[in-house]
């Protein structure tokens, strides 16, 4: 269980730091819910705490976490399918793992292979999902400016 100002990864969203625990009814059933403030986006989200196991959630990465995704960033693309559907649903499932590691291999993949061929409207979207939830969660783990973090990122594909 996590507690108030812990810093947290949620799947699909990005990272945030764990500003409450409170109990809501929602649809007449009382449960205890996080709430987690995203600082990218500034938004806030409730995540029941008996289905947050299900969901994901986990601490954000330390400072080897942070180098390991640099170290992702400056890597050569991996293998996609040239079927661009194929190759959606497999960079969607890699996002929706909540791993940082696999999001920042998205994130590479889907810009050089942009610079290289370009992008549907859907992968041009995933990329900026994807690019966002990498920020909030490096902007948590090195304590950085969001503007900072989008740099490291951009620094290391260049």
């Amino acid at each position: 269980m996590f507690k108030i100002g812990d810093k947290v990864v949620y799947p699909m969203h990005g990272a945030g730091i764990i500003e409450a625990i409170e109990e809501k009814e929602v649809l007449g059933e009382k449960r205890k819910y996080y709430i987690l403030r995203l600082p990218v986006g500034d938004m806030k989200v409730m995540i029941p705490i008996n289905h947050s196991g299900n969901t994901g959630l986990r601490e954000v990465v330390d400072d080897n976490g942070v180098q390991r995704v640099m170290k992702i960033l400056r890597e050569e693309t991996t293998a996609m399918s040239s079927n661009w559907n194929r190759r959606y649903r497999a960079n969607l499932e890699k996002i929706k793992s909540g791993d940082i590691f696999e999001v920042a291999e998205v994130v590479r993949n889907l810009i050089k292979r942009d610079q290289e061929k370009g992008l549907s409207s859907g992968e041009r979207k995933m990329l900026e999902n994807a690019r966002q939830i990498l920020v909030s969660e490096l902007v948590l783990a090195a304590e950085l400016e969001e503007d900072k973090a989008v740099s490291m990122i951009e620094g290391a594909l260049a």
